[in-house]
């Protein structure tokens, strides 16, 4: 039975990012992670120049989002994370740029900016599984008052 014969790291996670969506990238034909781009930084092995932006409303869509992030440096395709049901917004997406400089520039400096009048939450992304499943992170805590 050729059918059972899958490789254990091909096994697909629960994550709500590996649910089918069509392709809606900004500029690239493809919705598919791109693999880490190359740069002269010293990153992690895994550093690629792909964000994490997250705390979306929902009506935030991939044209807004490239309008807003194109202005830093070009995009290479944005994600917005959905309900594999009922397509509606998960609340974040992944903003994939062709140079890890232009990654860098967004990460500082549009971090916490109004998108729609919400702050966005702007973190690298984390493609090596076991780095997400490691337990090792970040923690962030919102709404506290002094």
């Amino acid at each position: 039975m050729s059918a059972a014969t899958a490789k254990p790291e091909e096994t697909p996670s629960a994550t709500p990012t590996d649910a089918p969506a069509p392709p809606t990238t900004a500029s690239a034909p493809s919705a598919s992670a791109p693999a880490p781009t190359t740069s002269t930084s010293s990153a992690s092995p895994f550093h690629s120049a792909s964000l994490y932006i997250g705390d979306l409303l929902p009506e935030v869509n991939e044209g807004l989002l490239f309008e807003i992030f194109n202005a830093v440096g070009p995009v290479a395709s944005i994600r917005v994370c959905r309900d594999a049901v009922t397509r509606r917004s998960l609340g974040y997406a992944y903003v994939n740029y062709h140079q890890i400089s232009d990654a860098e520039r967004a990460l500082d400096s549009m971090n916490f900016t109004d998108i729609k009048g919400k702050p966005c939450r702007i973190m690298w992304s984390q493609r090596d599984p076991s780095v997400r499943r490691s337990g090792v992170g970040n923690i962030f805590v919102k709404n506290l008052h002094e």
